[in-house]
């Protein structure tokens, strides 16, 4: 169990609220309505296996570069907390609960969960050979309204990949926010990222379009689907949210990246989902 506390603080387990609210949203959307609650609790397991398998397998890759960023060097596998053989094993069993997951829930979502596994854990690897590595990571959190759809309804439709392309530049925005922390490491260990290729200055310019383009999408959705008013407040309040996250990032100022990256996006997933269902139940 210590193990195991170790391990999920280490993939800072708390924020698989990132992409999780993602799911739940398009599959309500997919079942317009309450979906079962058998198939709500697997998708719940697939994503949980997803997310935790991709970080525990980053915080593995990276562990070479953990060691010697200041930043990243108390994490527990440089600080020597735990092993990486734990982690290993830890990787390996969350893999195999988004198997199961998928394989409960219909035989699409099994035979693409190989897909999921291999998008989700080469992220971790992209660093080291473009700066669009910031989009591969929006791709792998993209993934999870797409399954959700797949798994209510057996097939693919416009509406998950309308939202797939939303998460998608959504993730790629603010992981560019969370990137200028280390320009200077990145250029020195010949890692890419696009703050380390543009400037930090330019890089925030790039992350606010991307999130205009998301919130675009955004109002779009309804076109597709029975969305109405609840969710436009839904679209609204985000909207304030990304405002308030550009605003207090600045390039001479990252002190609140946490803030930015953290507590804003987790803000955003959650207020969008919570408005979807209720304007899909109300």
């Amino acid at each position: 169990m210590r193990k195991l506390k170790i391990i999920l603080e280490m993939i800072k387990f708390e924020h698989t609220v990132f992409a999780l609210p993602f799911a739940v949203m398009s599959a309500f959307i997919a079942a317009a309505g309450l979906p079962s609650l058998d198939k709500l609790g697997w998708i719940l397991v697939a994503m949980v296996g997803a997310r935790s398998c991709a970080m525990a397998f980053n915080r593995l890759a990276d562990s070479e570069f953990d060691r010697v960023n200041p930043r990243t060097a108390m994490r527990a596998i440089p600080a020597g907390l735990i092993t990486e053989g734990a982690v290993r094993g830890f990787t390996i069993v969350s893999a195999g609960l988004l198997v199961l997951a998928a394989w409960r829930l219909n035989p699409l979502a099994l035979v693409l969960s190989p897909v999921a596994i291999a998008v989700i854990m080469g992220y971790s690897y992209t660093k080291r050979f473009t700066a669009l590595s910031h989009f591969w990571l929006g791709l792998a959190l993209s993934i999870s309204p797409v399954g959700a759809w797949i798994a209510i309804r057996g097939r693919f439709d416009w509406p998950p990949i309308v939202l797939c392309l939303v998460v998608l530049l959504w993730t790629a925005g603010f992981d560019i926010i969370y990137a200028c922390q280390d320009v200077n490491f990145d250029r020195k260990y010949g890692l890419h990222s696009i703050p380390a290729r543009l400037g930090i200055r330019w890089a925030l310019w790039l992350s606010s379009a991307l999130h205009v383009v998301a919130v675009l999408l955004l109002l779009g959705i309804p076109l597709l689907t029975d969305l109405g008013i609840f969710y436009f407040i839904g679209v609204g309040i985000v909207m304030i949210i990304f405002v308030y996250e550009h605003a207090i990032v600045k390039p001479n100022d990252l002190s609140r990246v946490n803030l930015a990256f953290f507590t804003l996006n987790g803000m955003i997933s959650l207020v969008l989902m919570v408005l979807s269902i209720a304007d899909i139940l109300l």
